[in-house]
């Protein structure tokens, strides 16, 4: 499903961050596939534009603060204040995930099951000369909390694997009719577990868009993705077998000790 078709910047002689070359030379960006990936070097302008899109379409975050009151995202408001989007229709869902606050989210979410648990022990204590019934009924809203919170995220997701608690996350908050920014999702997924969220993409793309900025090989391989390149400028669509790090991850598996060795030498 593509709700997002393109993304233009209104732009009258803006310099300096968040305006960056490669970004300024934009013009229009076109979304033709569900899935759409962001891929370059870092400093390269994928994020940057990723996050300004994030608070210009007024996305909620998950991890974070909403994107209209983050104080990481001040930098790159004005950039999102520039730019201008066409819909084929409005989506009905949608969120913005970046990994660096999927783990606070979680730590957040333990500590809050934590504490509902610790409030059921109170209450227990302070009814146990109490009916039934009425402990029950004291008991009753700290236990819901809770049960909702381990039916959704899992009993305690910080004591899981990060990869566990992410792609946990992930599939409890996908719905139908959704647009979905994820920046650099791999980072707390094994390979396999990448594969797991490939596989989740796949399963939903024909009632949801995403798109991601990333550094792996493996989401970048989606079927039919349309791939943006931000190593060039402006940024173009590139397909995969050419991309430069995917060429030089085949090179370097395929040749690992030549890779090894260069670097010995130029220490």
């Amino acid at each position: 499903m593509i709700f997002l078709r393109s993304l233009s910047l209104g732009l009258r002689g803006e310099t300096g961050y968040p305006f960056l070359p490669r970004l300024r030379n934009l013009g229009e960006m076109a979304f033709a596939a569900p899935v759409t990936v962001f891929v370059g070097e870092n400093g390269s302008g994928k994020s940057t534009l990723l996050e300004a899109m994030a608070c210009a379409l007024r996305l909620p975050a998950i991890g974070a603060d909403d994107t209209a009151y983050d104080a990481t995202l001040a930098s790159v408001r004005p950039l999102a204040n520039a730019l201008r989007f066409t819909f084929s229709r409005k989506a009905r869902h949608g969120f913005f995930l970046r990994a660096e606050d999927f783990f606070g989210f979680t730590r957040r979410i333990s500590q809050m099951q934590r504490d509902m648990r610790a409030e059921l022990a109170r209450v227990d204590e302070e009814y146990r000369d109490h009916s039934a019934f009425t402990r029950g009924q004291a008991r009753m809203a700290f236990a819901s909390s809770l049960a909702e919170l381990n039916a959704r995220y899992g009993v305690d997701p910080d004591a899981r694997s990060h990869g566990e608690s992410f792609l946990s996350l992930f599939s409890s908050r996908i719905h139908p009719g959704g647009l979905y920014l994820l920046d650099e999702p791999e980072s707390p997924l094994s390979p396999t577990s990448q594969l797991a969220l490939l596989a989740m993409l796949m399963d939903r793309e024909s009632d949801c868009q995403f798109i991601l900025a990333t550094h792996s090989p493996i989401l970048m391989a989606y079927p039919g993705a349309q791939i943006w390149s931000f190593d060039a400028s402006p940024p173009q669509i590139v397909p995969y077998k050419d991309l430069e790090n995917i060429q030089l991850m085949r090179d370097f598996l395929n040749q690992p000790d030549r890779y090894i060795a260069q670097l010995r030498k130029s220490e």
